[in-house]
This record gives C-alpha cells, structure tokens and sequence, in this order.
C-alpha cells in the first residue's frame, strides 16, 4: 500500500474510487468490538428479561441490515451485492458486557472491510439503546478489523502486525 489516500485526487478533493478495472475476487472481513456494561445488566440481558425485548437477537439483526446499508452511511463506500454477513455476540463476564463479531462476504471488486466495522458498530449501538434505561454508563469500545482477504493487497490480519 502506498502513501497516497485512495479518495483523495491531486487537488485534494474527495472522490468515490474508480473500481471498474480491478480483479473480481472473493472478499472477506472480520470485525470485532465490545460493549461494556454492569454485571446486572448483563444478566438481564442474557436471561432475556430487557423490557425491549431480546436484545441479542435485536442487534443481531441490526448489524446484519447495518452493513447492507454502508454505502448509505459511509460517504465515497461503493453499495456491494454481499453475499454473507454474520454477526455474532457472545456474553462475556469478565468485562462486564458482550463481545460481537461481524463477518462480511462479496465476490467483487472492493473490499467488504467498512461493511464489517458498520455491522458491529450498529450491534453495540443497538445494545446500548435497548439497555439504557437500566445502564447508561455502558461503554461501546474497542472496534476494530481484525482480518480481511482478497483483492489486490491480499490477506491482513491484525495477529501479524
């Protein structure tokens, strides 16, 4: 990769990305981020007694119609034809709060990196929203792409660096 910003032309202005030529290749990415919260809180969300109703399940959701809508979102991101997004959130009690990952899929010509870093941001903004009237001292927190293939970069992962 270059020094260069991709969206940025000689002048400075902002611009979408002209992908037209590059490979068509198959394109994975992996998000991750956590929501912090009181244990209390996080008990009532795992038994399913938030009076918004199943809050995992919500943000699920969520994320999922999140990232097929980024391009909506994101200035300059291209709208993708995904072929996969799993969002998955898992109770965790050492933070207190959840851990959830977002895997995106396309078999195209750019990369699904902002589609995956949209679905966990929306899954932990949907958590808060639907436990705040109990804990609104949770915390959104560490979100971050962990791994990507594809394309003319290939693999990353964040082990590797």
């Amino acid at each position: 990769m270059g020094d260069n910003l991709t969206h940025i032309d000689e002048t400075g202005a902002a611009n979408m990305v002209d992908v037209g030529e590059k490979s068509h290749t198959s394109r994975v990415a992996v998000a991750v981020g956590s929501i912090t919260m009181k244990a209390s809180t996080l008990d009532m969300i795992v038994q399913g007694n938030a009076k918004k109703g199943d809050v995992i399940g919500t943000a699920r959701i969520a994320g999922i119609m999140a990232a097929k809508k980024t391009h909506e979102l994101v200035p300059l991101c291209h709208p993708l034809m995904l072929t996969s997004v799993k969002v998955s959130i898992e109770p965790d009690d050492k933070l207190p709060g959840l851990r959830v990952e977002a895997i995106a899929k396309v078999g195209g010509q750019t990369g699904v990196e902002m589609e995956a870093l949209t679905a966990v941001s929306i899954a932990c903004l949907t958590i808060y929203d639907m436990a705040k009237a109990v804990d609104r001292g949770m915390e959104i927190g560490q979100i971050k792409l962990v791994k990507k293939s594809g394309g003319k970069s290939g693999s990353w992962s964040a082990d590797t660096q």
